[in-house]
């Protein structure tokens, strides 16, 4: 994705949740900005999934 692509905005994240992110992107060597993309899109993606269908 180039940069011009991308938006900056303020995220508001409890301190807890923010030092977990933190140290999750280190395990990964991802920044903690890079960590949160990450994650979110991998939920996009599981989002998008067809769900199985049910009988």
């Amino acid at each position: 994705m180039a940069e011009k692509d991308k938006k900056a905005f303020v995220l508001r994240i409890s301190h807890a949740l923010l030092k977990e992110v933190e140290t999750w992107a280190a395990d990964e060597f991802r920044s903690t900005n890079g960590q949160i993309e990450f994650l979110l899109n991998q939920a996009i993606k599981t989002r998008k999934k067809p769900k199985p269908r049910e009988e």
